[in-house]
């Protein structure tokens, strides 16, 4: 059996930088906004424990969008940012204080599509352990790590399905401990 190290590396190798169509939800999001999509990024930083983990924040409550929302750190690809990667990097020394240059970037993921008219690249990179990092008050409520085998686990990834806006709609759910991780975030976890 290969070592979870030598799976991270086979990830690296896998992505390459490449990113195939995006990914849709289970069954269709309604749209929530007739205005084109907006170009988000976020980063999916494995930290190089012994065991790997995901870094992964909880949005503050009184946020206008996603609010207590679980997520990975990132936001709008902003016109000074060059591309996804850039965007994500920076969002993240923004949330969480994470140094860009402490980041490997190992490649993209698909994008995903939000109903709320926005397609996020995640940015998957490696980190190291240790790092002085701390939330922005004025965006995070908290910041914590999840074992990486754990949230990839299929065994640990349910679909539920709700009414929402009229249709039925489905989407991957993952407990972890205390967080409820759902939506957009768990979708990319399912693709990792």
């Amino acid at each position: 059996m290969r070592s979870l190290e030598d799976r991270i590396e086979g990830l690296h190798a896998e992505l390459g930088g490449l990113k195939g169509r995006p990914i849709e939800p289970i069954a269709p999001l309604p749209i929530l906004t007739q205005e084109p999509f907006a170009a988000a990024a976020v980063l999916i930083a494995i930290v190089g424990h012994p065991r790997p983990t995901l870094l992964l924040t909880e949005r503050l409550a009184t946020m206008r969008a996603h609010a207590g929302e679980i997520s990975f750190p990132g936001g709008r690809v902003d016109p000074g940012d060059t591309g996804p990667v850039a965007a994500a990097l920076r969002e993240a020394h923004e949330e969480i204080g994470l140094p860009p240059a402490a980041v490997d970037v190992l490649g993209l993921l698909d994008d995903v599509r939000v109903g709320t008219g926005i397609v996020v690249t995640p940015v998957v990179g490696r980190v190291p352990p240790g790092l002085p990092l701390a939330p922005a008050e004025a965006e995070v409520e908290t910041l914590f790590e999840a074992p990486l085998d754990w949230l990839c686990d299929p065994a640990n990834q349910r679909l539920e399905t709700t009414m929402f806006k009229g249709a039925l709609r489905s989407f991957y759910v993952i407990q972890y401990e205390r967080h409820r991780i759902w939506g957009a975030t768990a979708r990319m976890l399912v693709e990792l």
